[in-house]
C-alpha cells in the first residue's frame, strides 16, 4: 500500500516551524510523507493571514501539487491551519471533495474566538465525511471540551477527542503528547 501524505498548517500566528508540527513530524517519521506547509502570507513575510477563500485556495494548491502521490491524504493543523483544512474537506469552497481524503488532524480547533461564544465556525461542520481527530486543552479559551463535543457531534464521520488537562490554546509543554496521539490517529486512516 502506497504511503500516506499528511499536509500539516500552522496557526494564524505561527509558522510551519511550530514546535507541536515539527513534533508531529519527527514521531510519524517514514511512515508518512509529512508536508509542514506555510501559506503563502507567511512565506511573503507578512503577519496578518489572508482570508479564507485565498487560505483555501492555498490547501488546493498544495493538494494538487501532491496528487501525484498515489496514497491516501491526511490534513490539519494547529487552530487556523486546521479549520481551514476542514473547510476544503468541507467543501465550502465548492471546489469539489478532496481525492484520496482519509482523515483530519486538528490540534486546538479554534470553535470561537476568545470571549465570543456567540461567533461559531460550524457551519461548515455536517459537511465533513471523513474521520477526525481534535486534540486541545481543557482550558482552551477557543472552545472547552462541552463546546467542542456539542458541536462536533454534528459532524456525520467518526470523531475522536484527545484532551490535554489543564492546558490552554497553546498546548505548550505537551507536544510529545500531542504527536504521539496524531501518529496513532495516522496509522488508523492509512
Amino acid at each position: 500500500m502506497a504511503k500516506t501524505t499528511f499536509l500539516l498548517y500552522p496557526g494564524a500566528g505561527t509558522d510551519c516551524n511550530h514546535k507541536s508540527l515539527v513534533a508531529i513530524e519527527e514521531r510519524i517519521g517514514n511512515a508518512a510523507y509529512v508536508e509542514r506547509t506555510d501559506f503563502p502570507y507567511r512565506r511573503q513575510g507578512r503577519k496578518a493571514p489572508d482570508r479564507a477563500p485565498k487560505l483555501m485556495a492555498a490547501i488546493r494548491g498544495d493538494l494538487t501539487a501532491f496528487n501525484r502521490r498515489r496514497g491516501p491524504i491526511v490534513m490539519g493543523g494547529r487552530s487556523m491551519g486546521g479549520r481551514m483544512t476542514t473547510m476544503v474537506a468541507a467543501d465550502v469552497d465548492e471546489h469539489g471533495p478532496v481525492a484520496r481524503l482519509a482523515g483530519l488532524v486538528l490540534v486546538c480547533y479554534p470553535l470561537h474566538p476568545p470571549k465570543k461564544p456567540e461567533k461559531l465556525r460550524v457551519e461548515h461542520l455536517p459537511a465533513i465525511e471523513v474521520p477526525c481527530l481534535f486534540v486541545s486543552g481543557t482550558r482552551d479559551a477557543f472552545g472547552s471540551p462541552e463546546e467542542l463535543e456539542r458541536w462536533t457531534s454534528t459532524i456525520p464521520a467518526p470523531v475522536t477527542h484527545h484532551w490535554i488537562e489543564g492546558r490552554g490554546h497553546d498546548l505548550k509543554n505537551a507536544e510529545q503528547e500531542v504527536a504521539d496521539v496524531v501518529a496513532d490517529f495516522i496509522a488508523s486512516v492509512s
